[in-house]
């Protein structure tokens, strides 16, 4: 009986150890012509490439393998700098890889991987294709070529089109899981239906794009976390163009969209991770003005609730948060807040003292060569603008010499200009978001903020004027609500 048991044990303990043994991927290839070297395995992420693991090939032939799983998606083989080709990693993480140096893809056969012999075979497609279409584009691109040749060209092309598409669309149809598929897919059209008539025979103008947003994500899986390690961005590119293309740009509308694309990948962390981080950062330093309240809500919603704290350190926390802060502190329709600092004359002067109809708050450095280009243009603004405008300046510069050199230059005597460093409210950069030089921002007679961060200078006449016209426009739509 103990005999029994010990042959029990140590049957166990042989097969726990072969267990610990087996590598979780192990890929074996075999490159005729290769001469001995050492080999990099590495995968793109986003926009960036990094290295995975490295092999020694002796006589062409080497491997790669490791105890933990290899995260999905386009990785490549490099010798140096030079990348010899791409291939798939999937689900499956053990297989075999023969090709030569004198054409690596047309040359390649893949045993034990599918999603890899898929892959490779619509590469040599496409060589084939573009070898076929290109007699055509050179006619296309021929300037001395007749209109005949031309449009004898064009249907060509269309139908070797025709032809990639119909391959692609059997290879999703016949490989529905198969990676290969997931990156056809990655391009293929939303087909948007016409419209529906109402009752009454009028069309809803609004479906096709309802519909369309809907849609958007039908044949791109947010979740799937193999397509962030893409050659190319495809990932970020169907974020960004879904939320520039389809939705007005304003901060709640914004943030209800993303909140639920970022609902859709979840269910993968990797995903879920770099999803909220690129919808962070795309409204850290928006295209328009307000939408950085977006970076406030996700930053409320992902970040300071804790839940992106499995990622996150403390120190990339800490700075997540005070860009939030700052932007918090400067919102547009919030109230300024005040400044209370000393002027070139020596006189302590505050911000909410100006009596103008607006004031600009003009934040500079004297060493800022865009500053120096943006300066003269706020004097012109100054002298020839027909609105009441007062500019209060806050140099960045701790040097109050500095400042008052660079006041008298600029021509700058008709504004209040002051020097960060003597301040009786603590640094302006923690009440203004105002990270870079020169920032603008624009305040009406109760110091509210109605225009934060103006890109130049310029712009700040027809900002005024195109506000005062909104608040006419408000005003005039309040009155015809109220009037018999």
């Amino acid at each position: 009986m103990k005999r029994f048991l010990l042959s029990i044990i140590i049957a166990i303990s042989t097969s726990t150890a072969a267990l610990a043994q087996t590598p979780a991927y192990k890929l074996d290839f075999r490159i005729e012509g290769l001469n001995d070297t050492t080999l990099l395995l590495g995968h793109y992420y986003s926009e960036s490439t990094y290295a995975k693991d490295t092999a020694k090939s002796v006589n062409g032939v080497f491997s790669f393998d490791g105890k933990k799983t290899l995260p999905p998606g386009v990785y490549f083989i490099i010798k140096g700098k030079i990348k010899l080709f791409e291939l798939l990693i999937g689900t499956n993480q053990k297989f075999q890889m023969a090709t030569s140096t004198k054409d690596y893809v047309a040359n390649m056969k893949v045993t034990g991987d599918y999603d890899n012999q898929l892959f490779f075979e619509n590469m040599r497609f496409n060589v084939e294709r573009n070898i076929e279409a290109e007699p055509h584009v050179k006619i296309m691109q021929d300037s001395t070529a007749s209109e005949d040749a031309k449009k004898t060209a064009r249907e060509a092309l269309t139908k070797i089109n025709e032809k990639v598409i119909a391959y692609q669309d059997g290879v999703i149809a016949k490989y529905p899981e198969s990676f290969t598929a997931k990156l056809f897919k990655t391009t293929k059209k939303i087909e948007v239906p016409e419209p529906p008539k109402r009752a009454d025979g009028s069309i809803d103008s609004t479906f096709q794009l309802r519909y369309y947003r809907e849609h958007y994500f039908d044949n791109f899986d947010l979740s799937d976390e193999a397509l962030i390690r893409l050659p190319r961005n495809i990932y970020k590119e169907k974020v960004d163009e879904y939320l520039d293309k389809l939705f007005v740009p304003e901060a709640d509308t914004l943030t209800a969209a993303i909140n639920k694309l970022i609902a859709k990948a979840k269910k993968n962390q990797e995903a879920y991770k770099y999803l909220t981080w690129i919808c962070l950062l795309k409204y850290q330093q928006p295209k328009y003005m307000g939408l950085d309240q977006v970076y406030v809500n996700l930053y409320d919603k992902y970040y300071a609730s804790g839940e992106m704290n499995f990622w996150v350190n403390d120190q990339l926390k800490k700075n997540l948060k005070e860009q939030a802060d700052r932007i918090r502190s400067s919102a547009l329709g919030k109230k300024s807040n005040n400044l209370i600092l000393k002027d070139v004359n020596g006189n302590m002067r505050s911000l909410h003292s100006m009596t103008n109809k607006y004031t600009v708050l003009f934040i500079f450095d004297p060493d800022c060569g865009h500053c120096k280009k943006e300066t003269p243009k706020l004097v012109d603004f100054k002298n020839t603008t027909k609105f009441d405008v007062g500019v209060y300046t806050v140099s960045a510069d701790t040097s109050m010499t500095k400042t008052q050199k660079y006041v008298k230059e600029m021509k700058m005597e008709k504004f209040v200009n002051t020097c960060f460093y003597y301040s009786a409210v603590g640094n302006y950069r923690d009440l203004y978001d105002a990270e870079t030089t020169p920032t603008i921002y624009i305040l009406d007679k109760d110091k509210k903020i109605i225009g934060r961060k103006i890109p130049a200078a310029e712009e700040i006449g027809p900002f005024i004027e195109r506000y005062e016209k909104f608040q006419e426009a408000k005003l005039k739509a309040a009155a015809s609500k109220t009037s018999p």
